[in-house]
């Protein structure tokens, strides 16, 4: 059953020129998309990684990247940046090329394209029959995370942020669906919903590494990050457990999650403090997963807030090619 509020695209409201653009743009996405499909799996993720590696460079989202990694990286050299840049366009223009393959994504059967590993003394059945909030960031393929909680029988929900174009959005809500969850939330308005789930014994899969503006400002890479208090909120609401989850890319189109175990965190009864705590743990979590392996992460989102970000990134930019 597909959650009413999760609805990815709806064309009611648009005006005819709108539905001639959208339209148009999906006429093109879609036609990549029937490419990537017929030229098969492996050789969509090389053709995409090509791409990521030779055109994504030349757009304008490379300069935040550069900025970005500039700022949370100044120890190292300019070559060593540029390294994990590429390696991140490489990755992203994989992410893209796979997406008309996610049906094949999926830890089970002959050939299992996910790997998965947890703590010891920890497995998927001492996780199940209670509420969870798995979270995790554009690490890989971010795909990857709903798939395989969905696979190995968790029931529940991914949030997602839908894309713009209504068609595309529909398109791509479809394969989530293949091996992902059915129930599919939209950001926007999500608390509600969010909250249904995990009062019902439920679980969500949610990505928090981007910039929020209406967020919270708490530590990523030694700054203020504007982060998005959701998952904190409704932990503390619901008693739900967060578990922090992340995914590397591996040759061949393949893919390796590593669940860990339950965040531990105790309430103080003050949510003026428990949710700015909680969000910034959960950020530390990630900032380690980034960390580890940077060229895994999508350095492309102006991830920091204006008011120490903009001149910060911009000075962090000038040194670099200086």
């Amino acid at each position: 059953m597909t959650d009413s509020s999760s609805t990815p695209g709806s064309t009611s409201g648009l005006s005819f020129a709108q539905k001639l653009r959208y339209g148009a743009e999906a006429a093109v996405f879609i036609t990549f998309m029937a490419l990537f499909r017929v030229i098969g799996l492996e050789t969509a993720s090389r053709l995409g990684g090509w791409i990521g590696r030779n055109i994504f460079p030349l757009l304008p989202p490379d300069r935040v990247a550069r900025a970005n990694l500039a700022l949370a990286f100044p120890e190292k050299s300019q070559q060593e940046r540029d390294e994990i840049r590429g390696i991140m366009w490489d990755n992203l223009g994989r992410v893209v090329g796979e997406y008309a393959h996610l049906g094949r994504f999926s830890p089970k059967g002959e050939d299992p394209r996910i790997g998965y590993s947890f703590p010891p003394g920890m497995t998927a059945e001492s996780l199940k029959h209670q509420p969870l909030i798995f979270v995790s960031a554009h690490l890989g393929n971010w795909e990857m995370m709903p798939i395989i909680a969905e696979q190995m029988g968790f029931d529940g929900a991914a949030v997602v942020r839908p894309p713009n174009n209504p068609y595309i959005a529909d398109w791509v809500a479809r394969q989530r669906r293949i091996n992902g969850p059915a129930t599919m939330i939209g950001k926007h308005n999500a608390a509600r919903p969010m909250l249904a789930q995990l009062r019902g014994g439920k679980s969500l899969c949610i990505l928090v590494d981007q910039k929020l503006r209406e967020g919270i400002a708490v530590p990523f890479f030694g700054r203020d990050a504007m982060t998005t208090p959701a998952p904190a909120s409704i932990a503390l609401k619901t008693g739900a457990r967060i578990v922090l989850a992340s995914n590397r890319r591996l040759p061949g189109a393949r893919f390796h999650v590593t669940v860990s175990a339950p965040l531990e965190f105790t309430p103080s009864g003050d949510e003026t403090r428990d949710i700015p705590a909680l969000t910034a743990a959960i950020t530390a979590g990630i900032e380690e997963m980034v960390r580890t392996d940077p060229g895994q992460w999508l350095w492309i989102h102006n991830r920091w807030s204006e008011r120490n970000g903009r001149g910060a990134r911009d000075a962090a930019l000038m040194q670099g090619r200086a």
